[in-house]
């Protein structure tokens, strides 16, 4: 399962006349509200029903997804602008986009993995469409781009009963039984997939820095012991993996999708370890987007709750948040399922986040 997959079926003027009183500035209102951090989505499609239904609940930021037509790898930049109008009808902006590969996908079932496998030539045929993908997102407006480097997924091992008739995504390690005991990626040690995300890093960075658009990477969720886990050491699922990521092609355009999920995952005690992971990375600029979700549990056995009944206080790291000067969006993911598929696509569960988050981001900066 991709990371896309999982969020659909777990749950997409006049110039003013001289006057005694000085007026407030649209550009000094324009500032004020862009350093405020946004209540923000991910979900697909971005479509007209969708974009309503993110309307209704006072989505203004999301990360949109393109029609490409034909088998690019990337979005022309008339395809990016015709999402962007569209969005726009609604009061939407796009805030963030995505390729239509390097998601969070089993490679088993990948139709292009061959940055992942370190396949050439197929490769730098693909490396050379996400440069004109960053090409044509500057041109369009589009500051953010959103990838993963990924081999093995979204592990999970099933579903538990939550409160009334929720369901939650569970990964307990103990008891994962992989469908094969290698994926056709083989073993990829360590050194291997650093390999592989260094040759990625040293072609892709310096065309998001001379088109200024911000290279955003999710971690691998979630993280495996050391050894691996069919064959496969996930060295962006650990905290040390992740500050190195971010010092190979040192730049202010690359930097992460900071899933806090995720990265609570990673931590024996996520309830108090994660604020300070989030002011490593946030007093870096580091952080260009976050999922805001909560799990309850540790690294290697935990599950996906509800944002206001995990370990980690939301009240705590928005504020948090704030104090390492985010600006950025707070997204909803992996929301909790309704039981006997009630609601197919989590629209309630997103609804619920929506407003949570919405009052949240509200309360660290409206006057007591």
């Amino acid at each position: 399962m991709n990371r896309r997959e999982f969020l659909i079926s777990s749950g997409a003027t006049g110039i003013l006349a001289s006057t005694a009183i000085t007026p407030v500035s649209a550009n000094a209102e324009d500032t004020a509200q862009s350093a405020r951090m946004k209540l923000g989505d991910q979900t697909a499609p971005t479509n007209d029903v969708h974009l309503k239904y993110l309307a209704r609940y006072g989505v203004r930021n999301i990360c949109g997804y393109p029609q490409i037509e034909g088998d690019r790898l990337y979005a022309t930049t008339d395809e990016l602008k015709r999402m962007i109008d569209m969005a726009g009808k609604y009061g939407i902006s796009i805030d963030c986009t995505a390729p239509p590969f390097l998601e969070s996908s089993y490679i088993d079932r990948e139709k292009h993995p061959a940055i992942m496998l370190a396949q050439s030539p197929e490769r730098d045929r693909d490396i050379e469409q996400l440069q004109t993908f960053i090409r044509n997102c500057a041109l369009a407006g589009i500051p953010t781009i959103k990838y993963n480097m990924s081999i093995l997924g979204v592990l999970r091992t099933g579903r538990v009963q939550g409160r009334g008739d929720a369901l939650y995504h569970q990964w307990k390690l103990a008891g994962a039984h992989p469908e094969t005991p290698l994926t056709r990626a083989g073993v990829v040690d360590a050194d291997a997939f650093w390999e592989r995300i260094t040759c990625f890093l040293d072609r892709v960075i310096p065309v998001a820095n001379e088109y200024k658009v911000r290279m955003a990477c999710h971690p691998q969720d979630p993280g495996v012991p050391p050894e691996g886990y069919q064959g496969i050491n996930r060295v962006l699922g650990t905290i040390d993996g992740l500050k190195r990521f971010i010092t190979i092609q040192e730049s202010p355009w690359h930097g992460l999708n900071f899933c806090q999920g995720t990265i609570s995952e990673d931590l024996e005690d996520p309830g108090t370890q994660i604020f300070d992971v989030i002011r490593y990375f946030g007093t870096r600029k580091k952080i260009f987007n976050v999922h805001f979700r909560n799990i309850r549990g540790h690294r290697n056995d935990f599950i996906e709750v509800f944002p206001d009944e995990g370990d980690v206080n939301f009240v705590k790291a928005i504020r948090v948040y704030k104090e390492v000067g985010y600006s950025d969006m707070l997204m909803p993911d992996h929301v909790p399922l309704a039981a006997d598929n009630a609601d197919p696509d989590s629209l309630q569960s997103f609804a619920f986040c929506y407003g949570y988050i919405r009052g949240l981001i509200q309360s660290v900066y409206e006057p007591v």
